[in-house]
């Protein structure tokens, strides 16, 4: 009990030295830094070495939940057939329009057309891709990027363009053709499959005389296409029709000539309900507007 003692007060006397002992050395440091504020600044002011920096910086934690699934995604596109991984990079190219390398197309979409040779020679030969030896960009059927572009290659087609052929040219496309429209810079007409847009040329607006009118709509056309034909090939046009060797063929194997029907002519009435395409010419609809007034 004795030795347990004396042990116990031997520590309790190291412990006391041990506390003089560093009350003493904080005494000295904070009088060294009293005596000398210029070499203890400088040696605040050290830079500290950038890999001490990252050596001393906690490292951020791993996240294997959102690697993990890009690991899968990527498994699961290089697993893809030819024409999926194709499809993905003519996406990323029609909607980017820009050029990448086969290596930034890799890390862009995770398709490695280095490693599938397939891929590679079928983007080659893709007619929605050019490729110029080292970049893949988009290649559009028609080569504008803006609304000026797009109203000179309307102007290059008096027939007619179809909007389908124009949509993939640049993003915006779709909207410039509409401002187009409202411009009244372009026609923009549709069928019943798709929207056509034509050239508007100025120099065919002119006023049409009353008397021409007039004439125009009192001039009959011949009920039998024979009579057509006849006087067709009187003012020199050419014919598509040969409506006497149909009938000569008709009677020589015996096939019943159907013979033109004369039908009473019923006038057509005009109704609300009737889309109107002749607005420049009024006087048409002067049984709509009387219609009109009695309901």
């Amino acid at each position: 009990m004795y030795t347990c003692q004396m042990s116990l007060k031997e520590q309790l006397d190291n412990f006391k030295k041990q506390q003089v002992k560093c009350q003493s050395t904080l005494s000295n440091i904070a009088s060294s830094r009293a005596g000398g504020p210029s070499s203890s600044s400088s040696s605040l002011r050290r830079p500290v070495p950038a890999a001490a920096i990252s050596h001393n910086k906690p490292s951020a934690p791993l996240k294997f939940s959102s690697d993990t699934e890009r690991l899968q995604l990527i498994n699961n596109v290089r697993k893809a057939p030819v024409g999926a991984q194709i499809k993905r990079v003519i996406s990323l190219l029609f909607e980017t329009r820009q050029a990448f390398t086969p290596e930034q197309i890799n890390e862009r979409c995770y398709v490695d057309m280095h490693a599938n040779k397939a891929v590679f020679d079928s983007m080659r030969k893709n007619p929605k891709a050019h490729y110029d030896g080292r970049r893949f960009s988009y290649k559009a059927e028609h080569n504008v990027n803006n609304k000026s572009e797009l109203l000179s290659l309307i102007n290059k087609y008096p027939d007619g363009i179809a909007a389908n052929d124009l949509k993939d040219a640049y993003p915006n496309v779709m909207e410039d053709l509409q401002a187009l429209k409202a411009s009244d810079d372009i026609w923009l007409l549709s069928n019943s499959q798709e929207d056509i847009a034509y050239p508007n040329d100025f120099k065919c607006e002119i006023t049409v005389d009353d008397d021409f009118k007039a004439l125009f709509r009192e001039t009959e056309v011949p009920s039998d296409f024979l009579d057509v034909e006849k006087e067709l090939k009187k003012y020199g046009l050419k014919l598509v029709t040969d409506t006497a060797a149909r009938r000569a063929a008709e009677q020589k194997y015996g096939i019943p000539i159907s013979q033109p029907k004369h039908k009473k002519k019923r006038k057509q009435e005009i109704t609300k309900r009737t889309k109107l395409t002749n607005a420049h010419l009024p006087e048409l609809f002067q049984s709509l507007n009387a219609s009109t007034s009695r309901n």
